[in-house]
């Protein structure tokens, strides 16, 4: 397929910096196509921003194109070529993965190259100078990779050795502060982006903590498996069962909700309490274990714990209370 000098792809992220990279790019005459990415691992904070990139895309006047991330993105975290960041964020393959992403579909739009919102120095792992340079080399799009924002302090790339983009109407940012973006949303009237901050559920330390858990002791874990993570109570019973207890009423019905074959739902019948939901093993000893957790957090006091078990057949079993490390069997 040909390619339009005059076409480029964008990285939408729903942000300030990729709404004012995109546009100083289209006030230079050139058709953009934008491209917003979704996966499991979107904070509320990142669906909200999923919304915003709808609207940004809007009042640029652009087509967006959202693709999610999909079951290899998972298979990436698990094993980073570049390794994680503070907690499971594998920033650096991420980037590639998505880049890769963005240029077949440049290939699709017969574009000739892909804009970024990208600041030099503003990410400590992904932004970084040399860092920038092997994304770029490994997601293929070497030279085609234009940085509104930081493009002065690179080396041109093609679209600007070529013309079809003038570097000097871009700008050489570095570090985070945003105070230029800023002024330029005010010169161009932008009000569709979010403001600056937030992050995938991968940099947070506990969700991280309990994928990594799932990771090491579920190998046959679900899409289902990784929603479960970003509520509740998790607690590692034994090597392959783990159980998950609503925080409160909410909770409690989504269990309800998710619950489904081979999951075990545990609903309290003589105290009010959390409900919670097993899968694993489901001998006595284990669901003794289970039961004295629930009843841990719903100040059950009585020498018997009685639950009602649902694993396709609804039964009601009492079970003997015992002494239980409900924090060291945490996630």
């Amino acid at each position: 397929m040909s390619h339009k000098p005059g076409k480029a792809v964008s990285l939408i992220s729903g942000g300030l910096d990729s709404a004012v990279a995109t546009k100083l790019i289209l006030e230079q005459g050139i058709s953009v196509t934008g491209v917003h990415f979704t996966s499991l691992f979107a904070s509320k904070r990142d669906k909200e921003r999923g919304l915003q990139a709808v609207r940004t895309a809007g009042e640029l006047g652009i087509p967006l194109i959202v693709i999610d991330k999909g079951p290899e993105y998972i298979e990436l975290i698990k094993n980073p070529r570049y390794g994680y960041g503070k907690n499971m964020n594998p920033c650096i393959d991420c980037r590639i993965f998505m880049l890769q992403k963005v240029r077949a579909i440049m290939e699709q739009e017969g574009a000739s190259f892909v804009i970024t919102g990208e600041v030099l120095g503003q990410r400590p792992m992904s932004q970084q100078r040399d860092t920038i340079n092997l994304i770029e080399k490994r997601s293929g799009l070497k030279g085609l990779i234009v940085r509104p924002l930081s493009a002065k302090l690179f080396s041109p790339s093609e679209p600007e050795e070529a013309g079809i983009v003038d570097r000097g109407q871009l700008l050489g940012l570095s570090g985070r502060s945003r105070t230029t973006q800023q002024e330029l949303v005010d010169k161009y009237h932008m009000k569709a982006y979010s403001s600056p901050g937030g992050g995938c559920l991968l940099t947070d330390p506990i969700f991280s903590s309990k994928l990594r858990d799932l990771f090491n002791d579920d190998r046959d874990f679900t899409i289902k498996d990784i929603e479960l993570l970003t509520f509740g109570r998790h607690f590692r019973i034994n090597h392959g069962t783990k159980l998950v207890i609503g925080r409160n009423q909410k909770e409690n019905e989504t269990l309800e909700t998710l619950w489904a074959v081979p999951y075990i739902l545990l609903s309290p019948e003589d105290f009010k309490g959390p409900k919670g939901m097993i899968k694993g093993r489901a001998d006595r000893e284990t669901l003794t274990v289970a039961a004295n957790i629930l009843g841990f957090y719903g100040k059950h006091d009585a020498q018997q714990i009685t639950l009602e078990i649902n694993n396709g057949t609804r039964k009601t079993v009492c079970f003997e209370k015992i002494d239980v490390d409900v924090e060291r069997l945490r996630i």
